[in-house]
């Protein structure tokens, strides 16, 4: 699992029936202190999570079998937990 915040979503007026019923977002990844952790990804959200939530999400084939409609599908990035908090002590 990773650490992401959610920045924004896709519209899109046309999908595969795979994703109906789930919003695709966009999600900034991020490291455990919080910090910007590589590109903007996708991710079709299975938590009803939002912008500005600190979610947690998958990718990869783990991420396509978390889709309620089917594992198979072309899902590479799937939001599935909404974050409370993020215990940030130094490892020693």
């Amino acid at each position: 699992m990773k650490l992401g915040r959610v920045v924004g979503r896709v519209v899109s007026t046309k999908k595969m029936p795979c994703f109906d019923g789930l919003k695709l977002l966009l999600v900034q990844p991020l490291d455990h202190l919080k910090r910007n952790a590589g590109p903007v990804i996708v991710a079709f959200d299975t938590v009803k999570s939002g912008e500005g939530d600190l979610v947690f999400f998958e990718s990869g084939k783990e991420a396509a079998q978390a889709n309620p409609n089917g594992w198979f599908n072309p899902g590479d990035a799937a939001i599935i937990g909404i974050v409370d908090a993020v215990n940030t002590e130094e490892i020693r």
